[in-house]
């Protein structure tokens, strides 16, 4: 019986321990023109404290590292966009369930029959639910 209930719990350990790395949160904060920071959280509050102390880290001062969005462990896409007239942003889009879900997203976003006063338009980074950059920039 002992043997069985080692067995059990060594079952178990293994197959909810990927759940159990999971962050509850993805922050993301950006300074225009100067830095951003991207962080995983217990809650947006703490996930956000992070994202903004990374993007201050990146030469940003505080009040300038704005909050752009929150979602509960998910994957994550930051899509580029530059209007015709020069000027661009970054928006983004969180919580799919997939690599493959946040890329769509990211072709939606950049849809040119949507975006026709776009010059510019892609999908740069997709953070997965641990809040990993999947690109190399």
């Amino acid at each position: 019986m002992l043997h069985f209930a080692r067995w059990l719990l060594a079952a178990a350990i293994v197959f909810f321990a990927p759940f159990l790395a999971l962050a509850d949160g993805i922050a993301i904060v950006q300074a225009p023109e100067q830095s951003f920071g991207v962080c995983v959280g217990k809650n947006a509050k703490a996930a956000f404290d992070c994202a903004r102390k990374q993007c201050v880290k990146g030469g940003a001062a505080k009040e300038d590292c704005l909050e752009m969005a929150y979602c509960d462990s998910s994957w994550t896409v930051d899509v580029f966009m530059q209007s015709k007239e020069g000027n661009h942003w970054h928006e983004y889009y969180c919580g799919w369930k997939s690599r493959a879900d946040a890329e769509a997203a990211g072709k939606l976003a950049c849809n040119k029959n949507r975006m026709k006063e776009l010059m510019e338009c892609s999908a740069v980074q997709y953070y997965d639910p641990a809040g990993k950059p999947q690109l190399e920039n």
